[in-house]
């Protein structure tokens, strides 16, 4: 067992003194709920919606049907699996945003109305916050960084590069300009005729082949800032270019555009990550978000601890993706701050680290 790099600021509960805090996340299409005792998660379900696997990408009016219908039960499950009941809760935390509009009212309205019924406290937590705040979920398995360290959160909505003073001293450094990393991915695979998500399949073809057979441009950005839509246009360019030359181009090379394709991403990412470091002095560095997942991105990081004397450190596949355990560890750190909301508060779908 590890214990938060700073003892003082969230202090080990006495015994029998348990906390425990239930979470809701639903910032875009899936649904999760998580009881937390301290740092340790006691239950972390997630729902995800299978609905837009026929469209291509999230429909926000879908997704925010489908958290109506999966929110009751995922938290039912939730505190079964923690065996514990609801009127043994200290608090509620919540997803106030960034997100889908209406995907983040249905977990908003559920928190503020369950917290009124059973009179505790509220918190609101800053999604691309938690992603970060994550690494300090309790796990025998893992180490949490110490301050200051660099997060850089890669999902499919957000690419951000952000100095870690303190649990809530963030600041951003470098976002993407346009599109985030996650959907270069998926619409990538997009145009290889992928299903979705295709993010995850082009890491997996990517192991097959060769990363240097085809050569797109990368795009040309100041400062630590990011760009993906130019690259997206260069890959359906090439695509468009060689279908015309042989129509099953993509199929009989799919490994290979997969590889090519990843690996230029990758290199986006690893360049500023890189000039991110030259600037600051820090090597430590923590990754989160879904596209933490990569295999890709893994290795770079590995290779960069060994090639660059850099500290990196990973969470758990769990902990990537949206869920709602990495809610509650931001909802224990603000409970241990006194630091609560009120029945005022409303969703933000753009809700700024710091603000």
């Amino acid at each position: 067992m590890f214990y938060l790099c700073q003892p003082i600021f969230v202090p080990k509960p006495v015994e029998n003194s348990k906390k425990y805090i239930l979470a809701v996340e639903s910032s875009c299409d899936d649904t999760s709920a998580a009881v937390l005792c301290h740092t340790k998660v006691l239950s972390n379900v997630v729902a995800t919606q299978e609905i837009h696997k026929q469209y291509g990408g999230v429909v926000p009016e879908l997704a925010s049907r489908a958290h109506q219908q999966n929110i009751v039960p995922v938290v039912h499950q939730a505190l079964a699996k923690a065996n514990i009941d609801k009127k043994q809760l200290s608090a509620i935390a919540f997803t106030r945003g960034p997100g889908l509009m209406g995907s983040l009212l249905v977990g908003t309205s559920f928190a503020k109305s369950l917290a009124l019924g059973l009179n505790i406290p509220l918190i609101e937590v800053n999604h691309m916050e938690a992603h970060i705040l994550a690494h300090f979920i309790e796990d025998e398995s893992q180490t949490a960084p110490t301050f200051p360290f660099l997060a850089m959160t890669i999902s499919g909505g957000h690419t951000q590069i952000v100095k870690v003073s303190d649990y809530f001293e963030m600041e951003v450094m470098g976002e993407t300009l346009d599109d985030a990393v996650g959907e270069a991915f998926d619409k990538s695979a997009k145009l290889m005729g992928l299903p979705y998500p295709g993010g995850p399949l082009i890491d997996k073809y990517a192991k097959l082949g060769n990363p240097k057979a085809y050569t797109f441009p990368k795009p040309k950005v100041d400062g630590l800032n990011f760009s993906f839509s130019g690259l997206k246009t260069s890959i359906l360019y090439f695509l468009q270019r060689e279908n015309q030359k042989n129509p099953d181009f993509i199929s009989q090379n799919m490994n290979d555009i997969c590889a090519s394709v990843q690996f230029t991403i990758l290199e986006i990412l690893m360049e500023k990550l890189q000039m991110a470091v030259e600037q600051t002095g820090i090597k430590q560095i923590a990754i989160g978000g879904g596209v933490a997942a990569n295999s890709g991105i893994r290795g770079r990081l590995k290779d960069a601890e060994e090639n660059l004397g850099w500290q990196t450190f990973i969470p758990k596949f769990e902990y990537c993706t949206d869920n709602a355990a990495m809610i509650g560890i931001v909802g224990l750190l603000k409970f241990y701050r006194g630091d609560f909301t009120d029945q005022s508060v409303a969703a933000k779908a753009r809700y700024a680290i710091g603000s």
